[in-house]
Order: C-alpha cells, then structure tokens, then sequence
C-alpha cells in the first residue's frame, strides 16, 4: 500500500506562488496548455495522513561531505585524519568517520502531474540509469508529490523492484497543486529517523504552488537538517516556444510570462540544493540528462560522513566548516545545524 508522508504546510514563499501563477496562465495560453487542460481532472488525491511533526534533539551532528579536485572529479581514499571539522570556528573532535565505501541512502522524489507526463517522462525514467549505477548495497526509496508527497517504493536494495516501481508511475495526478516546499519538509522530516548518508534526489520543474510568509523558515530547516539534495529541473522541454511566423500580442505576453516564472522556479530549486550543500542541474535533453544522472550516482558513491558531539546546547544554529588535507581540494557540505537546548 502506498503512503503519504506527514506534511509540514506553510513552509511556501509568496514569490514561489506568483512563479507558479504566471507559469499557469502562461501554459492556459498557449497550444501546450490546451493539453494540459485536458488532463486536470484525471486522477484524485489520496486524503492527507496527518500526524506529529518530528523534532530530534541533537547531541551528535553528522556532516554529509563530498571532496572534488581542481578538475570537477571526485576524490577516493581518504581517512579522517585528512578532515578537520569546525562548529563556530571552533575546531571539534571527529567522533564517527564512515568512508566512501559506506551504504547511501537516497529518496528519488518526483514531481507528478500532467505537464511532466507530456513533456519530461521519459527523462524521469532516465533515471532508472542512476538507480542501476549505485553501489549494490546503497539504498533506494522512490516517492512522488503533488498535493502531497506519496511513497512509492521504501528504502531497499533492490534495484531491480525500484526500477520496475520507476516504471509504475502516474503522471496524471496534481495538475491543480505542486506543493514543492511542503513536500520537500515532509521528506526531509521522514529520513530524519535514519542513521548514516542521506540524500533527497529531487526530480522538479521548480514550481511551487502554495503561498507562504516563511520561506526564510524552509530556507533555515534545510541548512540544519542531515540531508543532502540533489535537485534535477524537469522544465527545459516545458519552456520551449511554440515555432511561428508571428504571435499575438497574447502569445508574446504568455511567453514572457512564461519565462519569469520559469525563472521563480530556478531559483526555487538552486536555493534548496545550495542550502543543503547539493547541486542542481539544468538539462536540455536527453544526451545531457543522461550525463546529470551519471555524475548524481558518483556523487551518491563519493560521499564521506564524519559526525561530532557538539559542546554547546544553546537551541542556536551554529555554522559549520569542513577542511581537507590537499591542495587545490573543494568540500562540499550543509552549512549549519541547530544545537539542542539545555536541559
């Protein structure tokens, strides 16, 4: 049976639901649109499980990093005395160190709806090539989102069951609400529970349409949380003009509408890789989507974990920083985590 996850609503941005609006009217303006439409009421919504929002007390912060070389390539080999670890700028022991050889865990999280079932589905079962390229004992979970987020296969090892459940997928569902930031929460708060390298691989046009005042909230639980993403935008095919002799003065302001919104949703999906220390990648095609998901499977296969047991029980978010032996050496990893409070 598939499940929904807990959802955290509110946790939107105002600009997020005008990128959304403009890029609504612009797709109900165009030949593109008028598909769209057609399929806006196939499918209903499982209704919403509620239950606890997940709150973890931290007395260990573990740090999920990648090292890469001047050339873009990742690094192997390396121990934990190659790492120092910093909490405020004040150097802290490493307690745990786990290798790259070590399992990952990672959610492929997918944006479901129709715009996605006409234009980016094939790219999304691209993926199947990430899912078979990760080490034989790391971890899949497969899960999609529209309203809410929906689990459609749990963590397992299994990569030919999660290729298969790839394949499973609905696309027809959610064409009213792509509720991105809410989803995302909900997702994190789940892997919360799990222990060890995690990661959301997050298969999204960007939009997001529910409004919100506390986008600097979203921005500030990822940065502290012990997750990792990796963000994949669907939208390259989606924003490609109609060719003709000549527009409208309708069809000029559609696509003009259609580009800031598009823009909203870059931004969207930059802000929450770059707070969590993850990538983004915008692929034009299938050459170049194939490429994105090679280099997610290295990165999934060349991250180190290293943890401390911080000092200070504050409730205060702290700022982090991670240093590497080597010359020329980039570290990428979340930049802050929130102390737990004194008992």
């Amino acid at each position: 049976m598939r499940k929904v996850f807990t959802s955290m609503a509110g946790l939107n941005s105002r600009e997020s639901a005008r990128g959304w609006r403009r890029i609504r009217s612009a797709l109900f303006g165009c030949c593109t649109a008028l598909l769209l439409v057609s399929l806006a009421a196939a499918g209903q919504e499982a209704p919403l499980q509620q239950g606890p929002t997940l709150k973890v007390a931290v007395n260990r912060v573990s740090v999920g990093v990648t090292v890469t070389d001047s050339h873009g390539r990742f690094v192997s080999g390396l121990s934990r005395s190659d790492f120092r670890i910093f909490d405020d700028e004040i150097e802290q022991p490493i307690a745990d160190f786990l290798p790259i050889e070590e399992p990952a865990q990672f959610l492929l999280l997918i944006e479901s709806g129709p715009s996605v079932l006409l234009f980016a589905k094939n790219h999304i079962l691209a993926a199947d090539q990430l899912i078979a390229s990760v080490a034989a004992d790391d971890k899949v979970a497969i899960a999609t989102y529209a309203r809410n987020p929906e689990l459609i296969q749990d963590f397992t090892t299994d990569k030919t069951l999660a290729r298969e459940e790839l394949r499973t997928i609905d696309f027809h569902d959610g064409f009213g609400d792509l509720n991105l930031s809410a989803s995302v929460v909900s997702a994190v708060e789940w892997l919360a529970r799990l222990r060890g390298k995690k990661t959301i691989v997050l298969l999204s046009t960007g939009v997001d349409s529910s409004e919100s005042d506390n986008l600097d909230l979203l921005r500030s639980k990822l940065q502290i949380e012990d997750v990792r993403i990796i963000s994949v935008s669907l939208s390259g095919d989606i924003r490609k003009p109609v060719r003709r002799r000549r527009l409208t003065a309708q069809e000029k302001q559609d696509r003009a509408n259609l580009k800031e919104g598009f823009a909203s949703a870059d931004k969207a999906l930059r802000e929450l890789s770059a707070a969590t220390g993850g990538r983004v990648y915008f692929a034009r095609n299938a050459k170049e989507f194939g490429k994105a998901y090679a280099e997610i499977a290295e990165l999934l296969r060349h991250e180190y974990s290293l943890a401390f047991a911080p000092t200070a029980f504050d409730g205060k978010v702290h700022a982090l920083r991670v240093e590497v032996k080597g010359k020329g050496l980039l570290v990428d990893h979340r930049p802050a985590y929130v102390a737990a409070e004194a008992q």
